[in-house]
């Protein structure tokens, strides 16, 4: 390994190697070792041939002094035989270093696959209000950058580790004999070598991290920009300029940072590329000497010249190992750290089914509480100092109503009331503090997951699409589902026509939440999927909100067909969509204050009524210039 290299290695390990005092933990490094099981053999195999590498490496130099000094005797066998043993261990140590990088990558990669795995799974099985406090970038972070410096722990550092310790062992052992003295004197500079590393290390790394922050921050901005909506509202508000001076500074900063640390680099390197020739000329001088006065072999100076690179390599890679290490541990922990979240829903040991035919749906004495962030959430990943204590409020208090099989009931009230919860109640998105939500007599928390999602459809007022195509957003729904049901799916939507005229048809990307598709389109095709899923129960929430009339008039038609013979839960922000509703719920602040049908609610004059006639009273015009 040539002195360069060296230099750029320590360069790497003082860069990379954060401060961290922290002690080990016990229970980390068990947690650790439970997810390296699977990998054991392959583990053992690897720190085996890194082991033989480390052997092979020291092997060369004392073979190339003994060659200097058979051709100072003129034993031509003897160079012969040692320069075949040479290219035969430079074979040797290329396929060892081809094995030992294969078996890395399948310790490494089969490392990330298991923690990718278990990190994706559990926090699928996080609350909804898990979602709304995380921030996407922190959680995606631990599922890549985290996980990545997890797999380093292995595929890295502990085969680094192992194999530095003992090259640095044999090549002191082999230093040690040829020449004590001339030993001692190299190490002397070794100070002069590590040092400069572990300071210009800390400026570059600060630097490093500055230059990621910022480039964290321009991509956070370009995600937000460049999707539709974002677009929209930079265009809406007339601030492309100042959007474009952020974005240049931040990326000057970038640039700034990367002139200065191309020459830091080149600074470091060239200074430590001067010690080592230091060093060398120490060899080379002072072995040259005992050499001519014969107390050493001109070969001996030879291997010392040649084995001094392979020690300071080992050397000042082992000083950054333990700083290494305690990175590798701190990417662990913030993995344990997602995966000891506790999921507030869980399945049954022994779900009961959903009993068979139309489906009735009760509420009985509900009352509930969003979960405090405390109890859902981690600063780190809603990027916090700390949590936000507040939360436990209860928002519905003794809830009860029952939807009959094959009726519709009507959830109307104010923003607030209640109305979006008792929705998510229903398909079990949180569960009751106390009381119980039952399908057909079923508590839900007797239930699986699987069969509550067969059984309830929910259309909410976004509903969200994937970025893909028309069928495979259908297909989420049923993925076994043929081509004629997702036709049949989409007439009965009343999209048909629309999805038969696209070049591409079943096959048309919709884009990003299917922004190429207007707000109604969307509504249909949300509802279409929900038709395709034959849910037994359908809960609308606002599904008709903010669309314009012709839009709602042809989402209306769909609801005609989406809820015919189910049982229904339609939140309804028009109250002129459910007036036909067999039961409408007043919710005020979380109660029910008043239910009944449309006429007599209209004709009781309550609160209902109230609402009615807010919203359909003749607005006053406002003159130009009032």
């Amino acid at each position: 390994m040539s002195m360069e290299v060296t230099a750029w290695m320590s360069l790497y390990h003082a860069m990379n190697a954060e401060e961290d005092r922290r002690k080990f933990s016990v229970s980390t490094l068990r947690r650790i070792l439970r997810f390296a099981r699977p990998h054991r053999r392959d583990l053992s195999w690897f720190l085996g041939f890194s082991v033989v590498s480390a052997v092979l490496v020291v092997a060369t130099p004392v073979l190339a002094g003994r060659v200097v000094n058979a051709i100072d005797r003129g034993d031509l066998d003897v160079v012969l035989t040692l320069s075949v043993v040479i290219a035969v261990i430079a074979v040797l140590e290329a396929g060892v270093g081809l094995v030992s990088r294969w078996l890395s990558s399948r310790v490494g990669e089969g490392l990330i696959l298991d923690l990718r795995r278990a990190v994706f799974t559990h926090v699928q099985r996080m609350p909804v209000a898990f979602f709304t406090r995380t921030r996407t970038g922190a959680l995606v972070s631990r599922l890549n950058n985290d996980v990545i410096g997890a797999q380093r722990a292995f595929s890295d550092t502990l085969s680094g580790v192992v194999t530095n310790l003992v090259a640095l062992v044999l090549t002191l052992f082999v230093m040690l004999q040829l020449s004590w003295l001339v030993t001692v004197l190299s190490l002397i500079l070794l100070p002069v070598f590590v040092l400069p590393a572990r300071r210009m290390g800390r400026q570059l790394a600060a630097m490093e991290r500055e230059a990621a922050n910022h480039n964290s921050t321009m991509t956070t901005q370009m995600t937000e920009r460049f999707s539709a909506p974002g677009a929209t509202l930079v265009k809406l508000f007339g601030r492309p300029d100042d959007e474009e001076a952020e974005f240049t500074g931040r990326a000057a900063r970038v640039r700034d940072i990367g002139v200065r640390t191309a020459v830091y680099q080149w600074v470091f390197v060239t200074a430590l590329l001067l010690v080592s020739a230091l060093a060398l000329a120490l060899v080379y001088g002072l072995g040259g000497y005992l050499a001519v006065r014969g107390d050493m072999n001109t070969g001996d100076v030879v291997a010392l010249a040649l084995l001094l690179a392979r020690l300071y390599a080992p050397l000042t890679a082992l000083a950054s190992a333990r700083l290494e290490v305690m990175t590798a541990l701190v990417s662990f922990e913030r993995v344990f750290e997602v995966l000891d979240l506790v999921p507030l829903i869980t399945e049954p040991d022994d779900p009961r089914p959903v009993p068979g035919g139309p489906v009735e749906v009760r509420f009985d004495d509900v009352r509930f509480s969003y979960p405090p962030a405390t109890a859902v959430s981690l600063a780190s990943l809603e990027e916090v100092a700390t949590l936000d204590a507040r939360g436990g409020e209860e928002v519905l208090h003794g809830v009860t109503f029952t939807a009959r099989p094959g009726q519709l009931i009507a959830l109307v009230g104010a923003s607030g009331a209640g109305k979006s919860t008792l929705a998510a109640l229903t398909s079990r998105l949180y569960d009751v503090d106390s009381g119980s939500v039952r399908l057909s007599g079923v508590d839900l928390r007797e239930l699986s997951f699987d069969s509550i999602r067969d059984t309830i459809g929910m259309v909410t007022q976004d509903g969200h699409l994937w970025h893909d195509t028309i069928g495979a957003n259908l297909r989420f729904a049923r993925p076994g589902a043929t081509d004629e049901e997702l036709w049949d799916a989409l007439r009965r939507s009343r999209l048909e026509p629309l999805v038969r005229s696209l070049p591409d048809q079943l096959d048309t990307m919709i884009g990003e939440r299917g922004y190429r598709l207007s707000g109604g389109e969307r509504q249909r095709l949300t509802l279409a999927r929900l038709l395709l899923s034959r849910p037994r129960v359908v809960i609308l929430d606002e599904a008709t909100a903010h669309l314009d009339s012709q839009s709602e008039a042809a989402v209306q038609e769909a609801l005609v067909e989406a809820l015919a013979g189910r049982t229904s839960l339609v939140i309804a922000h028009r109250l002129s969509t459910i007036r036909a509703a067999d039961e409408i719920l007043v919710i005020d602040d979380g109660s029910i204050v008043e239910r009944g049908r449309h006429a007599d609610l209209l004709a009781s004059g309550g609160r209902y009524a109230e609402l009615y006639r807010t919203q359909f009273a003749d607005p006053t015009p406002v003159r130009a210039g009032a």
